[in-house]
């Protein structure tokens, strides 16, 4: 009989189910065979006038009833698209769940198409925030206020699919998505559940969105060619590229998992997590935080330093970032990352922000599950001071047994998840 423990006697915490939605398409084989193809889903931006600003590309998805509804509109559809997605893998109720839901999703905030219905509500003489404040008073309605409260768009994906107790909504920045994944892992190992839905899921592409990170001179402008523009870990890497998408997970202890003959995709067998607080969107120069986050996933998972196959890598593609984790990564393996195959997602599906953790997580579970390490692509110009075996531009076929998923945020949000094919 399999082993139904760790190391340290807590639960094994298998994933029994996937969804995913990216700017690739909808769905776990859409997208998987887009990734391991090289294909890329970043496009010029047509949802909202784009001229005067350096960034005119993005990772949207343009694709759904939501697309153009607002980020609170989409960013549901998206977690309810990849959830749908994995509860029916997972062969569990859709309606009747049974677990805690944990959701990684965006800040929330009024859209503009509602504050300009409500500036032109009132015909005031007053200042214009005490204007809107009447206005919100007279006129705003249910939909509009819901829109803005954070935990709504979990409590409605909690009644959608008959998840227990009070669902928890997450905004720890780019490491989201992994933080949604390590509530899960911690709830059953804790015997607090035998099952949780983590999701991570962002529709918050906007225009405003766009220009903060532009002032922040994150992004990439490279407009010419948007297929071309996230290239990680090369020397010409000027940004990461602004999408979105989501994923869903079903965990559930292994226990549970074998008892009812669900079909086991993979283990999540360790999370690390470490908080920086060196600036709020800059890394600390010497990565000690991310550093710390790689050794305490990898400790989580009972590994040492020789315990990992593959690293899907945060890999945003701004100089900085991918500078630092080839730091963080080279002083926990040191010589092995010469030899460590490594790939970054975000070259091809941008970075989806609060999913990426998430995202890259079922990316993760699908290598491990089929045998193939999707590239980076636009991997023409390697940086000489990042030294990895970054797999470019083509898919390479690899038995791996064990990934690292990194995903370090702003604020120094930093969340590192070790994923197993089988129990250790």
């Amino acid at each position: 009989m399999a082993r139904t423990t760790d190391h340290l006697g807590r639960p094994i915490v298998a994933v029994t189910g996937i969804g995913v939605v990216t700017s690739l398409g909808q769905g776990v084989e859409d997208n998987w065979s887009a990734l391991t193809s090289g294909r890329s889903g970043i496009r010029p931006i047509t949802r909202f006038p784009v001229e005067h600003l350096a960034t005119t590309i993005s990772g949207m998805v343009d694709f759904l009833p939501s697309s153009d509804k607002g980020a609170s509109a989409l960013t549901y559809e998206l977690a309810e698209t990849s959830a749908v997605e994995a509860v029916a893998g997972s062969g569990l109720d859709a309606g009747n769940f049974a677990g805690p839901l944990f959701l990684a999703t965006p800040p929330v905030e009024l859209g503009w198409h509602d504050r300009f219905r409500l500036y032109d509500a009132a015909n005031l003489d007053l200042p214009d925030y005490e204007r809107l404040l009447v206005s919100a008073r007279e006129h705003l309605d249910e939909t509009v206020w819901d829109s803005t409260q954070f935990g709504t768009i979990a409590d409605r994906l909690a009644e959608r699919f008959g998840a227990r107790g009070l669902p928890v909504s997450v905004s720890t920045a780019c490491a989201s998505g992994a933080t949604a994944i390590q509530l899960g892992v911690e709830a059953i190992r804790r015997g607090e559940a035998t099952r949780a839905l983590s999701i991570g899921a962002d529709g918050s592409a906007t225009a405003e969105a766009l220009i903060r990170f532009s002032l922040l001179s994150a992004l990439s402008t490279q407009n010419e060619e948007p297929q071309k523009a996230s290239k990680p870990f090369s020397r010409d890497r000027d940004g990461f590229v602004l999408a979105e998408g989501s994923a869903a997970l079903v965990l559930e202890s292994l226990d549970s998992a074998l008892a009812r003959g669900a079909k086991v995709l993979g283990i999540v067998a360790g999370c690390g997590e470490k908080a920086d607080d060196f600036h709020r969107t800059r890394s600390k120069p010497d990565g000690s935080p991310a550093i710390a986050a790689v050794r305490a996933a990898l400790a989580d998972a009972g590994l040492g330093e020789d315990g990992i196959d593959y690293v899907n890598a945060h890999g945003t593609s701004t100089p900085e970032n991918d500078k630092m984790e080839h730091l963080s990564l080279s002083t926990v393996f040191g010589g092995r990352m010469k030899t460590m195959p490594v790939s970054s997602n975000k070259s091809m599906i941008g970075h989806t922000l609060s999913a990426a953790g998430a995202v890259e997580a079922v990316f993760s579970i699908l290598t491990m599950t089929r045998g193939v390490i999707p590239p980076t692509i636009n991997y023409d110009q390697p940086d000489p001071s990042i030294e990895l075996d970054v797999v470019p531009n083509v898919k390479r076929e690899a038995e791996v047994s064990t990934v690292l998923s990194n995903s370090f945020g702003f604020g120094g949000q930093n969340a590192c998840l070790v994923m197993a094919r089988e129990p250790g």
